[in-house]
C-alpha cells in the first residue's frame, strides 16, 4: 500500500439540461472544471482504527472516528470529541466505502491496514467558495487576475457552516475524491483499473460515490454532479433510481453478506456518458453572484406544475422543444471541434476575427469569408441555440412561477453576451440568482486589451444590481477524477499542514 493517497475530482457546470436531467428520458451536457476537491490520505501515528479527517480551509473544521468490527460488519463512529461537529457526508462515505471494502476483500484487511490509523484532509479549490471577502481585505478589484494572487486553498475565515459556496458542485466533488482515494488507498480498485474511463475500477467508484452522495442528501438525485466528477465533461443521461431503493431503504443492513457490493456492481446501473469537449480556442467564464437561491425549493415548484393536470402536457411540450435546443447544443459542440481537426489554419483566423465581434452580428461575417463559412455559421448557430435556451427556460419559469432566469440575471447575461467575442451563455442548472455561465472566444497571442474576458469583467465590475465576481476556472483538460502527487498541485503541501 503506498503511504499516500491522493484524488482529485473536478466541480461542475450544468449547461444545458436543467430540471430535464432529472426525468431518464432526457440528457444534459455537463461541463467539468479546472477547479477540483483533493482528498489525501496518510497512514497516522496515532491508534489503531482510528480515522482524522480534516478540512484545513476552515475554523474548527476536524472530525475523529472509531472504527469498530462486529457481526454486522464495520462501523464507524463519531468520537463525542471531535470539535467540528457532525459531518454527515464524511461520516457516512467513511462507514459505506469501508464496509464496500470489507466486502471485496475481507474486514481482517481493512483491520489490517487501520493499524496505525488514519489522516486525511480534503481540500477545495478557492473557485468552490466565494472569494469576495479575500479581494476586498486585500483591496484588489474583482477580476480573474486578482483572484490568481490568493493564496491556494486559501482559508475561508469562517466555520464550514456559514461558508458562501458558488455552486460548482462542491459536495459531490469531496464526496467523489474521498470515496474514490478510500477505495484506492485501501487496494479495493486498482490505479491502472480507475484511470481508464471505461474501466470496472472508475465505475465502481462511480457508483459508490452517487450512493453515497444520495445517502447523505437524503434523496437520489439525477447524478449529473457525480457523474462529470468522475468521468468529466459530458453528454449524460440519469441512471434509474430503482437501482438504490435496497440501500436508500435501509433494507440492507448486514453487510458482511456482500449485498453492498452486489448493488454497486449491479447491471442495473443504467446511466450513459458521452466524453465531450467545449471548442477549441474558447473559455468557459463563471460567475459567482452575490445572490443565491434555494435550489430543492425551485425544483420543487418546477415538478409540481409539470406534474399538474392543466400543466401537463404544456410542459410536455415545452421540455421536448427545450430537450431539441439542448442536444443541438451537443451537436454544435462536437461540429465546431471537428472543423478544428480538420483544418486548424482556418479555424484559428476564424476566430481571431470573431474576437472583434459580438455573436448577433457573426451573420454579417459570413458572406464576405467564405473559406470560413461553415466554422463562422457554426459558431453563430451555438449563439443561436443558447439564445434559444435561455428563452425557453424563462418561459417554462414564468409557467411554473419560479425564477429560473430572474430578471437581474437577464440584464447581467444580455450585457455579457452583447461583448465583442463573447458566444453565448445561460444560467447553469437550476439557475436562479447565484451564477452565470459563459462561452467566450479566446485566441492564443491576443493581446490583454484585446481579451473578450476583459471586456466581460469589465461590464460584471459596473454591473449595479448585485455584486459579481469572476471565478478562475475554466473547463478541465483532465477527464474527471484521477490520482495526483502531492508537489504536483502548487499549494496543497502548505494547505494540508495547516493546522
Amino acid at each position: 500500500m503506498s503511504p499516500t493517497t491522493i484524488v482529485s475530482a473536478p466541480g461542475k457546470v450544468l449547461a444545458a439540461g436543467g430540471y430535464l436531467v432529472l426525468d431518464q428520458q432526457y440528457p444534459g451536457v455537463v461541463i467539468s472544471t479546472s477547479s477540483r476537491f483533493y482528498t489525501v490520505i496518510q497512514p497516522s501515528s496515532g491508534s489503531a482504527n482510528q480515522i482524522v479527517v480534516r478540512s484545513p480551509q476552515f475554523h474548527q473544521a476536524e472530525w475523529r472516528y472509531t472504527v469498530n468490527y462486529n457481526a454486522a460488519g464495520i462501523q464507524v463512529n463519531p468520537q463525542e470529541d471531535s470539535i467540528g461537529g457532525k459531518n454527515k457526508f464524511v461520516h457516512l462515505a467513511l462507514q459505506h466505502t469501508l464496509n464496500l471494502v470489507s466486502e471485496i476483500h475481507s474486514v481482517a484487511q481493512v483491520q489490517e491496514r487501520l493499524s496505525n490509523g488514519l489522516d486525511i484532509a480534503a481540500v477545495g479549490d478557492n473557485d468552490f467558495y466565494s472569494q469576495r471577502a479575500q479581494l476586498e481585505s486585500l483591496g484588489l478589484p474583482r477580476t480573474t487576475e486578482s483572484l490568481s494572487q490568493i493564496t491556494p486553498f486559501c482559508h475561508n475565515g469562517v466555520k464550514l457552516t456559514d461558508v458562501h459556496k458558488t455552486g460548482m458542485g462542491s459536495s459531490a466533488a469531496l464526496i467523489t475524491s474521498l470515496v474514490s482515494a478510500l477505495l484506492l488507498h485501501f487496494a479495493a480498485i486498482t490505479q491502472t483499473d480507475f484511470a481508464n474511463l471505461e474501466g470496472d475500477g472508475r465505475r465502481l467508484a462511480h457508483n459508490a460515490s452517487q450512493f453515497v452522495h444520495c445517502l447523505a442528501q437524503g434523496k437520489v438525485g439525477s447524478g449529473f454532479d457525480v457523474s462529470s466528477a468522475v468521468f468529466g465533461s459530458q453528454i449524460y443521461r440519469r441512471f434509474s433510481p430503482a437501482v438504490l431503493d435496497p440501500l436508500m431503504k435501509g433494507e440492507v443492513c448486514h453487510f458482511a453478506t456482500g449485498t453492498l457490493k452486489n448493488v454497486l456492481t449491479s447491471s442495473a446501473w443504467d446511466y450513459s456518458f458521452r466524453p465531450i469537449q467545449l471548442p477549441p480556442l474558447t473559455r468557459l467564464v463563471l460567475a459567482d453572484v452575490e445572490a443565491g437561491s434555494d435550489t430543492p425549493s425551485l425544483v420543487g415548484k418546477v415538478l409540481k406544475w409539470r406534474a399538474h393536470e392543466d400543466s401537463c402536457e404544456t410542459a410536455k411540450d415545452l421540455w421536448m422543444q427545450i430537450d431539441e435546443s439542448n442536444q443541438s447544443l451537443a451537436r454544435q459542440l462536437d461540429a465546431l471541434s471537428q472543423s478544428y481537426d480538420q483544418d486548424k489554419d482556418v479555424y484559428k483566423e476564424t476566430v481571431r476575427q470573431l474576437v472583434s465581434l459580438p455573436a448577433r452580428e457573426v451573420s454579417r461575417f459570413l458572406s464576405c469569408t467564405p473559406c470560413s463559412l461553415f466554422i463562422s455559421k457554426a459558431f453563430y448557430n451555438l449563439h443561436q441555440t443558447t439564445q434559444q435556451i435561455r428563452n425557453l427556460m424563462r418561459r417554462m419559469g414564468d409557467l411554473a412561477g419560479v425564477e429560473i432566469e430572474p430578471e437581474q440575471q437577464t440584464h447581467l447575461l444580455d450585457q455579457s453576451i452583447e461583448q465583442a467575442g463573447v458566444v453565448g451563455g445561460g444560467v447553469p442548472g437550476a439557475g436562479g440568482y447565484d451564477a452565470i455561465w459563459l462561452l467566450i472566444c479566446s485566441p492564443p497571442s491576443l493581446p490583454d486589451e484585446q481579451q473578450p474576458l476583459r471586456r466581460v469583467e469589465s461590464v460584471w465590475s459596473t454591473f449595479d444590481e448585485s455584486n459579481v465576481t469572476p471565478l478562475l476556472a475554466q473547463e478541465s483538460v483532465a477527464k474527471g477524477a484521477r490520482v495526483v502527487q502531492l508537489d504536483e498541485i502548487p499549494g496543497l503541501r502548505e494547505a494540508i499542514q495547516r493546522q
